[in-house]
């Protein structure tokens, strides 16, 4: 029987793990530990969002040209998760947009190489990604440039928790995926989008309306590439997880880069 707060260990040391390079050494992983990290993933992707956001603003102080403080900002943000949920995109691009069965498609989505959707998903979600953060940049003052990329990246970890909610089936019977499915309940969920949510109240000056949609658009989207992924795979995969991580940040920064 696992001794008490090992659940809460082992949790923390896997979000850490699967959302950041953080070097905190590896723990054995149960569904315990699972719904624990799953919970606070958004966390995590709000304390990787101030790190970058910090970079942000000591760019934009040199000053660097606004495209290269967003370029610097989505490289480093790939670096920090060891290029993970990149991956994950690509993979799933690669599994979903071959139009392939359930079976050949989980087996394409295995396979190390990346084909031509996938390296079309990473390209198109870097160039927005950074071009979104290079808008908030121009226009944005310190605090609302901090909160918007505070607020895309903690929405991405949400969006995760979305798709690890009660009743979403795993794809495998192995892999991140089926530790984590069906891990996280409702009230977990709705908790994690009222945090995302007052951080995203500052992210747009003038609007605090935008910060708040712009979290509600992403998780919409984020929902029906999981429903998608359910539909074509059977369930999710830590592959589906990563793709549903950037896509949500994506639709984040689009979102709050307009007006």
């Amino acid at each position: 029987m696992p001794e008490p707060g090992a659940h809460w260990r082992g949790g923390l040391r896997l979000a850490l793990t699967t959302f950041t390079v953080a070097p905190v050494g590896a723990a054995p992983v149960g569904r315990g530990a699972a719904r624990v990290a799953i919970a606070f993933a958004p966390v995590v992707g709000g304390a990787l969002g101030a790190l970058l956001g910090g970079v942000a603003l000591a760019l934009r102080a040199l000053p660097a040209p606004t495209l290269v403080t967003g370029g610097v900002v989505v490289a480093l943000g790939a670096l920090l998760t060891r290029g993970l949920h990149l991956d994950g995109l690509a993979d799933t691009a690669d599994g979903l947009g071959s139009y392939a069965g359930r079976e050949r498609a989980l087996e394409i989505m295995r396979r190390p190489d990346i084909g031509p959707f996938g390296v079309t998903a990473i390209v198109l979600t870097a160039l927005l990604q950074a071009a979104s953060v290079a808008g908030l940049a121009t226009r944005a003052g310190w605090p609302a440039l901090l909160a918007g990329v505070v607020t895309a990246t903690a929405t991405g970890r949400l969006a995760v928790g979305l798709a690890c909610r009660a009743g979403v089936p795993a794809a495998r019977r192995d892999g991140l995926g089926a530790v984590v499915a069906g891990t996280v309940d409702w009230p977990v969920l709705a908790l994690g989008t009222a945090g995302v949510g007052a951080v995203s109240l500052a992210a747009v000056p003038g609007r605090v309306w935008q910060g708040p949609v712009a979290v509600g658009v992403a998780l919409v989207c984020a929902f029906a590439l999981e429903r998608h992924a359910v539909r074509r795979l059977g369930g999710i995969t830590g592959d589906v997880l990563g793709a549903t991580l950037e896509l949500a940040v994506t639709v984040t920064y689009l979102c709050l880069a307009f007006g």
